[in-house]
Protein backbone atom coordinates (compact mmCIF):
# COMPACT_ATOMS: atom_id res chain seq x y z
CA UNK A 1 0.00 0.00 0.00
CA UNK A 2 2.96 1.96 -0.11
CA UNK A 3 2.90 5.40 -2.04
CA UNK A 4 -1.04 4.56 -2.87
CA UNK A 5 -2.82 7.37 -3.95
CA UNK A 6 -5.64 8.15 -1.60
CA UNK A 7 -7.75 10.70 -3.74
CA UNK A 8 -8.28 10.99 -7.58
CA UNK A 9 -7.32 14.13 -8.83
CA UNK A 10 -8.61 14.18 -12.68
CA UNK A 11 -7.29 17.60 -13.81
CA UNK A 12 -3.45 16.36 -12.71
CA UNK A 13 -1.07 14.35 -14.59
CA UNK A 14 2.02 15.09 -12.45
CA UNK A 15 2.13 12.07 -10.47
CA UNK A 16 2.72 8.60 -11.66
CA UNK A 17 -1.11 7.33 -10.03
CA UNK A 18 -2.97 9.63 -12.43
CA UNK A 19 -0.97 9.40 -15.42
CA UNK A 20 -1.74 5.38 -15.02
CA UNK A 21 -5.40 5.96 -14.36
CA UNK A 22 -5.43 8.57 -17.69
CA UNK A 23 -3.55 6.58 -19.60
CA UNK A 24 -5.25 3.12 -18.70
CA UNK A 25 -8.50 4.49 -20.14
CA UNK A 26 -7.61 5.99 -22.77
CA UNK A 27 -5.35 2.87 -23.62
CA UNK A 28 -8.42 0.54 -22.74
CA UNK A 29 -10.84 3.02 -24.90
CA UNK A 30 -8.67 2.79 -28.06
CA UNK A 31 -8.44 -1.72 -27.55
CA UNK A 32 -11.99 -1.23 -26.91
CA UNK A 33 -12.56 0.47 -29.85
CA UNK A 34 -10.86 -1.51 -32.13
CA UNK A 35 -12.35 -4.97 -30.69
CA UNK A 36 -15.63 -3.86 -31.54
CA UNK A 37 -14.97 -2.01 -35.00
CA UNK A 38 -16.16 -4.92 -36.95
CA UNK A 39 -19.64 -5.24 -35.09
CA UNK A 40 -21.88 -2.02 -36.65
CA UNK A 41 -20.45 -3.12 -39.79
CA UNK A 42 -22.05 -6.38 -39.84
CA UNK A 43 -24.86 -5.36 -42.14
CA UNK A 44 -22.41 -4.36 -44.64
CA UNK A 45 -19.73 -7.62 -43.88
CA UNK A 46 -22.86 -9.33 -44.07
CA UNK A 47 -23.23 -8.52 -47.93
CA UNK A 48 -19.92 -8.45 -48.96
CA UNK A 49 -19.18 -11.81 -47.55
CA UNK A 50 -22.74 -13.33 -48.59
CA UNK A 51 -23.06 -14.26 -44.62
CA UNK A 52 -25.08 -16.77 -43.30
CA UNK A 53 -27.41 -16.96 -39.97
CA UNK A 54 -24.93 -19.32 -38.84
CA UNK A 55 -21.73 -17.66 -39.51
CA UNK A 56 -22.53 -14.68 -37.87
CA UNK A 57 -23.55 -16.31 -34.97
CA UNK A 58 -19.77 -17.90 -35.16
CA UNK A 59 -17.93 -14.57 -36.29
CA UNK A 60 -19.69 -13.32 -32.85
CA UNK A 61 -18.80 -16.09 -30.53
CA UNK A 62 -15.06 -16.19 -32.19
CA UNK A 63 -15.10 -12.24 -31.27
CA UNK A 64 -15.00 -13.01 -27.55
CA UNK A 65 -13.87 -16.79 -27.03
CA UNK A 66 -10.07 -16.11 -27.32
CA UNK A 67 -10.27 -13.46 -24.51
CA UNK A 68 -11.36 -16.04 -22.23
CA UNK A 69 -7.74 -17.61 -22.59
CA UNK A 70 -5.50 -14.21 -22.78
CA UNK A 71 -7.39 -12.87 -19.86
CA UNK A 72 -6.54 -16.03 -17.99
CA UNK A 73 -2.57 -15.17 -18.93
CA UNK A 74 -2.34 -11.78 -18.95
CA UNK A 75 -3.38 -10.97 -15.44
CA UNK A 76 -0.33 -13.34 -13.56
CA UNK A 77 1.53 -12.10 -16.25
CA UNK A 78 1.25 -8.58 -14.72
CA UNK A 79 2.34 -9.88 -11.98
CA UNK A 80 5.56 -11.19 -13.66
CA UNK A 81 6.52 -8.55 -15.43
CA UNK A 82 4.56 -5.63 -14.75
CA UNK A 83 1.37 -4.00 -16.45
CA UNK A 84 4.12 -1.57 -18.32
CA UNK A 85 4.98 -3.69 -19.90
CA UNK A 86 2.16 -6.47 -20.52
CA UNK A 87 -0.33 -3.80 -21.82
CA UNK A 88 2.04 -2.76 -24.01
CA UNK A 89 3.04 -5.72 -25.54
CA UNK A 90 -0.72 -6.53 -25.86
CA UNK A 91 -1.18 -3.51 -27.94
CA UNK A 92 1.38 -3.71 -30.32
CA UNK A 93 0.75 -7.42 -30.93
CA UNK A 94 -3.33 -7.12 -30.90
CA UNK A 95 -2.98 -4.41 -33.85
CA UNK A 96 -1.27 -6.87 -36.11
CA UNK A 97 -4.75 -8.73 -36.38
CA UNK A 98 -6.80 -5.92 -35.94
CA UNK A 99 -5.19 -4.71 -39.76
CA UNK A 100 -5.53 -7.82 -40.76
CA UNK A 101 -9.22 -7.83 -40.96
CA UNK A 102 -8.86 -5.20 -43.53
CA UNK A 103 -7.23 -8.10 -45.51
CA UNK A 104 -10.14 -10.70 -45.31
CA UNK A 105 -11.25 -12.15 -48.73
CA UNK A 106 -13.72 -14.45 -47.48
CA UNK A 107 -15.72 -15.44 -44.40
CA UNK A 108 -12.77 -18.32 -43.17
CA UNK A 109 -10.12 -15.67 -43.65
CA UNK A 110 -12.70 -12.93 -41.77
CA UNK A 111 -13.55 -15.46 -38.72
CA UNK A 112 -9.91 -16.19 -38.27
CA UNK A 113 -8.76 -12.44 -37.63
CA UNK A 114 -12.09 -11.92 -35.83
CA UNK A 115 -10.70 -15.11 -33.44
CA UNK A 116 -7.13 -12.78 -32.84
CA UNK A 117 -8.87 -9.96 -32.41
CA UNK A 118 -10.64 -11.09 -29.33
CA UNK A 119 -6.97 -11.39 -27.50
CA UNK A 120 -7.46 -6.87 -27.42
CA UNK A 121 -10.31 -7.60 -25.03
CA UNK A 122 -7.58 -8.42 -22.26
CA UNK A 123 -6.82 -5.26 -22.25
CA UNK A 124 -9.23 -4.32 -19.58
CA UNK A 125 -7.96 -6.87 -17.14
CA UNK A 126 -4.26 -5.05 -17.37
CA UNK A 127 -6.33 -1.62 -16.88
CA UNK A 128 -8.05 -3.24 -13.75
CA UNK A 129 -4.83 -4.71 -12.30
CA UNK A 130 -2.98 -1.23 -12.81
CA UNK A 131 -4.95 0.98 -11.13
CA UNK A 132 -5.61 -1.28 -7.79
CA UNK A 133 -2.08 -1.02 -7.57
CA UNK A 134 -2.11 2.95 -7.57
CA UNK A 135 -4.90 3.76 -5.48
CA UNK A 136 -5.68 3.22 -1.96
CA UNK A 137 -9.07 1.08 -1.03
CA UNK A 138 -11.16 4.05 0.02
CA UNK A 139 -10.78 5.32 -3.39
CA UNK A 140 -9.80 2.19 -5.34
CA UNK A 141 -13.34 1.30 -6.49
CA UNK A 142 -14.29 4.46 -8.07
CA UNK A 143 -10.50 4.26 -9.91
CA UNK A 144 -11.07 0.96 -11.35
CA UNK A 145 -15.05 1.24 -12.47
CA UNK A 146 -14.01 5.25 -13.74
CA UNK A 147 -10.87 3.87 -15.85
CA UNK A 148 -12.63 0.53 -16.88
CA UNK A 149 -16.05 2.50 -17.66
CA UNK A 150 -14.41 5.77 -19.92
CA UNK A 151 -12.03 2.70 -21.79
CA UNK A 152 -15.53 0.60 -21.81
CA UNK A 153 -17.06 3.59 -23.78
CA UNK A 154 -14.60 2.68 -26.67
CA UNK A 155 -17.42 -0.37 -27.52
CA UNK A 156 -19.77 2.07 -27.53
CA UNK A 157 -18.00 4.84 -29.63
CA UNK A 158 -17.09 2.45 -32.36
CA UNK A 159 -20.57 1.90 -32.92
CA UNK A 160 -21.36 5.25 -33.59
CA UNK A 161 -18.14 6.00 -35.62
CA UNK A 162 -17.42 3.41 -37.95
CA UNK A 163 -20.47 4.20 -39.64
CA UNK A 164 -19.64 7.70 -39.75
CA UNK A 165 -16.25 6.82 -41.14
CA UNK A 166 -17.10 4.66 -43.19
CA UNK A 167 -19.95 6.74 -44.81
CA UNK A 168 -17.14 9.78 -44.91
CA UNK A 169 -14.96 7.10 -46.58
CA UNK A 170 -17.57 6.38 -49.29
CA UNK A 171 -18.30 10.36 -50.15
CA UNK A 172 -14.43 10.90 -50.69
CA UNK A 173 -14.95 9.03 -53.78
CA UNK A 174 -13.47 5.47 -52.58
CA UNK A 175 -14.87 2.61 -53.94
CA UNK A 176 -17.81 0.60 -51.74
CA UNK A 177 -15.30 -2.77 -51.54
CA UNK A 178 -12.89 -0.63 -49.99
CA UNK A 179 -13.90 1.67 -48.41
CA UNK A 180 -14.77 -0.81 -45.21
CA UNK A 181 -11.15 -2.27 -45.18
CA UNK A 182 -10.01 1.57 -44.63
CA UNK A 183 -12.25 2.23 -42.10
CA UNK A 184 -10.95 -1.05 -40.06
CA UNK A 185 -7.10 0.45 -40.71
CA UNK A 186 -7.97 3.06 -38.77
CA UNK A 187 -8.05 1.12 -35.14
CA UNK A 188 -5.33 -0.98 -35.42
CA UNK A 189 -3.44 2.35 -36.27
CA UNK A 190 -4.26 3.89 -32.93
CA UNK A 191 -3.31 0.90 -30.98
CA UNK A 192 0.51 0.98 -32.50
CA UNK A 193 0.41 5.09 -31.37
CA UNK A 194 -0.97 4.17 -28.03
CA UNK A 195 1.21 1.13 -27.62
CA UNK A 196 4.17 3.79 -27.48
CA UNK A 197 2.57 6.25 -25.57
CA UNK A 198 1.84 3.61 -22.61
CA UNK A 199 5.34 2.61 -22.69
CA UNK A 200 6.88 6.18 -22.58
CA UNK A 201 4.71 7.60 -19.89
CA UNK A 202 3.52 5.21 -17.09
CA UNK A 203 5.31 2.57 -14.07
CA UNK A 204 4.25 -0.38 -12.97
CA UNK A 205 3.45 0.87 -9.63
CA UNK A 206 3.92 4.01 -7.31
CA UNK A 207 7.46 3.24 -6.14
CA UNK A 208 8.67 2.01 -9.99
CA UNK A 209 8.79 -0.74 -12.02
CA UNK A 210 8.63 -4.16 -11.34
CA UNK A 211 12.35 -5.25 -12.69
CA UNK A 212 14.09 -2.45 -11.16
CA UNK A 213 12.13 -3.09 -7.41
CA UNK A 214 13.49 -6.74 -8.03
CA UNK A 215 16.62 -5.79 -8.49
CA UNK A 216 16.66 -4.02 -5.44
CA UNK A 217 15.64 -7.46 -3.51
CA UNK A 218 12.20 -5.49 -2.91
CA UNK A 219 9.02 -7.80 -3.38
CA UNK A 220 6.04 -6.66 -5.37
CA UNK A 221 2.37 -7.56 -5.94
CA UNK A 222 2.34 -11.76 -6.82
CA UNK A 223 6.20 -11.91 -5.88
CA UNK A 224 7.55 -14.70 -3.40
CA UNK A 225 9.90 -11.86 -1.92
CA UNK A 226 12.85 -10.49 -3.48
CA UNK A 227 14.56 -10.68 -6.30
CA UNK A 228 13.19 -14.34 -7.12
CA UNK A 229 9.61 -13.46 -6.46
CA UNK A 230 7.72 -13.52 -10.33
CA UNK A 231 4.00 -14.31 -9.37
CA UNK A 232 2.87 -16.07 -12.71
CA UNK A 233 1.60 -19.74 -12.24
CA UNK A 234 1.77 -19.29 -8.55
CA UNK A 235 -0.64 -16.23 -8.82
CA UNK A 236 -2.71 -18.27 -10.98
CA UNK A 237 -3.03 -21.41 -8.77
CA UNK A 238 -3.56 -18.97 -5.55
CA UNK A 239 -6.66 -16.92 -6.77
CA UNK A 240 -8.41 -20.42 -8.45
CA UNK A 241 -8.27 -21.95 -4.81
CA UNK A 242 -10.38 -19.07 -3.42
CA UNK A 243 -14.39 -19.73 -3.49
CA UNK A 244 -14.94 -15.60 -3.72
CA UNK A 245 -12.91 -15.58 -7.15
CA UNK A 246 -15.25 -18.13 -9.07
CA UNK A 247 -18.66 -16.32 -7.19
CA UNK A 248 -17.39 -12.91 -8.85
CA UNK A 249 -16.61 -15.01 -12.22
CA UNK A 250 -20.19 -15.48 -11.95
CA UNK A 251 -21.53 -12.13 -11.86
CA UNK A 252 -19.30 -10.80 -13.93
CA UNK A 253 -20.51 -13.28 -16.37
CA UNK A 254 -23.43 -12.32 -16.14
CA UNK A 255 -22.52 -8.35 -16.25
CA UNK A 256 -20.06 -7.90 -18.78
CA UNK A 257 -20.70 -11.43 -20.45
CA UNK A 258 -24.10 -9.48 -21.17
CA UNK A 259 -22.76 -6.50 -21.65
CA UNK A 260 -20.55 -7.87 -24.25
CA UNK A 261 -23.30 -9.94 -26.47
CA UNK A 262 -25.29 -6.65 -26.83
CA UNK A 263 -22.55 -4.50 -28.25
CA UNK A 264 -22.43 -7.65 -30.61
CA UNK A 265 -26.10 -7.76 -31.88
CA UNK A 266 -27.33 -4.71 -30.99
CA UNK A 267 -27.24 -2.91 -34.60
CA UNK A 268 -28.17 -5.87 -36.38
CA UNK A 269 -31.39 -6.16 -33.79
CA UNK A 270 -32.30 -2.74 -34.59
CA UNK A 271 -31.84 -3.17 -38.70
CA UNK A 272 -33.50 -6.32 -38.54
CA UNK A 273 -36.28 -5.85 -36.35
CA UNK A 274 -37.24 -2.30 -36.61
CA UNK A 275 -35.80 -1.32 -39.88
CA UNK A 276 -33.30 1.26 -38.97
CA UNK A 277 -30.63 2.31 -41.46
CA UNK A 278 -27.05 1.44 -40.53
CA UNK A 279 -26.16 4.42 -39.35
CA UNK A 280 -29.36 5.34 -36.99
CA UNK A 281 -29.34 1.46 -35.65
CA UNK A 282 -25.44 2.35 -34.81
CA UNK A 283 -26.33 5.28 -32.88
CA UNK A 284 -28.97 3.22 -31.04
CA UNK A 285 -26.44 0.64 -30.17
CA UNK A 286 -23.85 3.15 -29.18
CA UNK A 287 -26.64 4.84 -26.32
CA UNK A 288 -25.68 1.12 -24.49
CA UNK A 289 -22.15 1.25 -24.73
CA UNK A 290 -21.64 5.12 -24.12
CA UNK A 291 -23.63 4.58 -20.68
CA UNK A 292 -19.83 3.35 -19.70
CA UNK A 293 -18.41 6.82 -19.49
CA UNK A 294 -20.62 7.20 -15.91
CA UNK A 295 -22.24 4.37 -14.82
CA UNK A 296 -19.72 2.22 -14.42
CA UNK A 297 -17.82 5.07 -12.35
CA UNK A 298 -20.50 5.02 -10.61
CA UNK A 299 -21.29 1.80 -9.55
CA UNK A 300 -17.47 1.81 -7.95
CA UNK A 301 -18.06 4.75 -6.72
CA UNK A 302 -21.34 3.66 -4.51
CA UNK A 303 -19.38 0.71 -3.52
CA UNK A 304 -16.90 2.64 -2.29
CA UNK A 305 -19.20 5.01 -0.44
CA UNK A 306 -21.07 2.10 1.54
CA UNK A 307 -18.26 0.34 1.97
CA UNK A 308 -16.88 3.48 4.25
CA UNK A 309 -20.23 3.47 6.12
CA UNK A 310 -20.99 -1.00 6.33
CA UNK A 311 -17.60 -2.57 5.57
CA UNK A 312 -16.35 -5.01 2.94
CA UNK A 313 -19.50 -7.22 3.34
CA UNK A 314 -21.14 -4.61 2.09
CA UNK A 315 -19.73 -4.56 -1.36
CA UNK A 316 -21.11 -7.61 -1.92
CA UNK A 317 -24.59 -6.41 -0.95
CA UNK A 318 -24.00 -3.34 -3.37
CA UNK A 319 -23.24 -5.92 -6.09
CA UNK A 320 -26.10 -8.09 -5.51
CA UNK A 321 -28.81 -5.15 -6.18
CA UNK A 322 -26.91 -4.53 -9.38
CA UNK A 323 -27.29 -7.37 -10.89
CA UNK A 324 -30.76 -8.13 -10.06
CA UNK A 325 -31.22 -4.45 -11.65
CA UNK A 326 -29.84 -5.82 -14.78
CA UNK A 327 -31.57 -9.12 -14.92
CA UNK A 328 -35.38 -7.53 -14.45
CA UNK A 329 -34.25 -4.83 -16.44
CA UNK A 330 -32.95 -7.11 -19.40
CA UNK A 331 -36.14 -9.17 -18.97
CA UNK A 332 -38.05 -6.04 -19.96
CA UNK A 333 -35.86 -5.17 -22.93
CA UNK A 334 -36.71 -8.60 -24.44
CA UNK A 335 -40.13 -7.85 -24.34
CA UNK A 336 -39.84 -4.21 -26.00
CA UNK A 337 -42.68 -3.95 -28.77
CA UNK A 338 -41.20 -0.87 -30.47
CA UNK A 339 -37.97 0.78 -31.24
CA UNK A 340 -38.97 3.76 -28.24
CA UNK A 341 -39.66 1.04 -25.84
CA UNK A 342 -36.34 -0.91 -26.66
CA UNK A 343 -34.85 1.99 -26.18
CA UNK A 344 -35.57 3.09 -22.51
CA UNK A 345 -35.28 -0.51 -21.66
CA UNK A 346 -32.13 -1.30 -23.37
CA UNK A 347 -30.77 2.02 -21.11
CA UNK A 348 -32.29 1.14 -17.97
CA UNK A 349 -30.77 -2.41 -17.98
CA UNK A 350 -27.52 -1.19 -19.56
CA UNK A 351 -27.13 1.05 -16.46
CA UNK A 352 -27.73 -1.33 -14.12
CA UNK A 353 -25.31 -3.71 -16.37
CA UNK A 354 -22.48 -1.43 -16.45
CA UNK A 355 -22.86 -0.33 -12.56
CA UNK A 356 -22.47 -3.87 -11.79
CA UNK A 357 -19.52 -4.43 -13.38
CA UNK A 358 -18.12 -1.61 -11.56
CA UNK A 359 -19.54 -3.05 -8.80
CA UNK A 360 -17.56 -6.44 -8.80
CA UNK A 361 -13.92 -5.32 -10.00
CA UNK A 362 -14.57 -2.33 -6.97
CA UNK A 363 -14.50 -5.63 -5.22
CA UNK A 364 -11.49 -7.59 -6.78
CA UNK A 365 -8.53 -5.53 -4.71
CA UNK A 366 -9.58 -6.94 -1.99
CA UNK A 367 -9.95 -11.04 -2.55
CA UNK A 368 -6.29 -11.78 -2.51
CA UNK A 369 -3.62 -8.51 -2.62
CA UNK A 370 -0.50 -11.18 -2.99
CA UNK A 371 -2.14 -13.04 -6.03
CA UNK A 372 -4.18 -9.81 -7.35
CA UNK A 373 -3.27 -10.71 -11.20
CA UNK A 374 -4.53 -14.03 -11.34
CA UNK A 375 -7.60 -12.98 -9.42
CA UNK A 376 -8.26 -10.13 -12.27
CA UNK A 377 -7.51 -12.32 -14.95
CA UNK A 378 -9.91 -15.40 -13.84
CA UNK A 379 -12.72 -12.89 -13.08
CA UNK A 380 -12.11 -11.32 -15.93
CA UNK A 381 -12.46 -14.62 -18.04
CA UNK A 382 -15.86 -14.61 -17.03
CA UNK A 383 -16.70 -12.24 -17.89
CA UNK A 384 -16.40 -13.17 -21.71
CA UNK A 385 -16.72 -17.14 -20.70
CA UNK A 386 -20.71 -15.17 -20.44
CA UNK A 387 -20.00 -13.83 -23.64
CA UNK A 388 -19.33 -17.31 -25.05
CA UNK A 389 -22.59 -18.85 -23.46
CA UNK A 390 -24.65 -16.40 -24.87
CA UNK A 391 -23.35 -16.89 -28.32
CA UNK A 392 -23.84 -20.38 -27.71
CA UNK A 393 -27.66 -19.94 -26.56
CA UNK A 394 -28.37 -17.46 -29.52
CA UNK A 395 -27.07 -19.89 -31.51
CA UNK A 396 -28.92 -22.74 -30.62
CA UNK A 397 -32.38 -21.00 -29.95
CA UNK A 398 -31.79 -18.80 -33.45
CA UNK A 399 -34.15 -16.26 -31.44
CA UNK A 400 -32.76 -12.85 -29.99
CA UNK A 401 -35.97 -11.97 -28.24
CA UNK A 402 -35.76 -15.64 -26.11
CA UNK A 403 -32.07 -15.26 -25.86
CA UNK A 404 -32.63 -11.77 -24.15
CA UNK A 405 -34.93 -13.47 -22.08
CA UNK A 406 -33.20 -16.46 -20.89
CA UNK A 407 -30.33 -13.94 -20.60
CA UNK A 408 -32.01 -11.95 -18.06
CA UNK A 409 -33.58 -15.11 -16.02
CA UNK A 410 -29.66 -16.03 -15.67
CA UNK A 411 -28.42 -12.88 -14.58
CA UNK A 412 -31.46 -12.43 -11.87
CA UNK A 413 -30.29 -16.16 -10.63
CA UNK A 414 -26.25 -14.75 -10.98
CA UNK A 415 -27.15 -12.25 -8.42
CA UNK A 416 -27.22 -14.70 -5.63
CA UNK A 417 -23.65 -15.66 -6.41
CA UNK A 418 -22.34 -12.09 -4.87
CA UNK A 419 -24.19 -12.11 -2.03
CA UNK A 420 -22.04 -15.54 -0.75
CA UNK A 421 -18.84 -13.28 -1.06
CA UNK A 422 -18.09 -12.62 2.59
CA UNK A 423 -14.89 -11.69 4.58
CA UNK A 424 -13.74 -13.30 7.49
CA UNK A 425 -13.00 -10.46 10.63
CA UNK A 426 -9.39 -11.29 10.09
CA UNK A 427 -9.36 -10.50 6.57
CA UNK A 428 -11.39 -7.24 7.06
CA UNK A 429 -8.94 -6.23 10.40
CA UNK A 430 -6.00 -6.72 7.40
CA UNK A 431 -7.57 -4.13 4.94
CA UNK A 432 -8.21 -1.53 7.45
CA UNK A 433 -4.86 -1.44 8.78
CA UNK A 434 -3.63 -1.63 5.19
CA UNK A 435 -5.78 1.60 4.24
CA UNK A 436 -4.87 3.78 7.56
CA UNK A 437 -1.15 2.93 7.26
CA UNK A 438 -2.14 4.50 3.11
CA UNK A 439 -3.47 7.60 4.71
CA UNK A 440 -0.71 8.00 7.43
CA UNK A 441 1.62 7.64 4.13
Amino acid sequence: MQGKATQIDLLSLKTPQMRVFHLTWMAFFVCFFAWFACAPLMPVLKGEFGLTPGQIANINIAAVAVTILVRLIVGPMCDRFGPRKTYTGLMAVGALPVLGVALAQNYETFLFFRLLIGAVGASFVITQYHTSVMFASNVVGTANAASAGWGNAGGGAAQAVMPLLLGAILMAGVDHALGWRLALVVPGVLMLIMAVVYWRFTQDCPEGNYSDLRARGVAVSGAKGGKSGGGGWASFKAASANYRVWMLFITYGACFGVEIFIHNVAATFYVDHFGLSLSAAGMAAASFGLLALFARALGGYVSDRVASRRGLDARSMVLFVFILGEGLGLLWFAQASSVTLALVAMLMFGLFTHMACGATYALVPFIDRKALGGVAGIIGAGGNVGAVAAGFLMKGLGDLQQTLTYLGVAATIAALCAIAVRFSAEHKAREQALYDSALAN
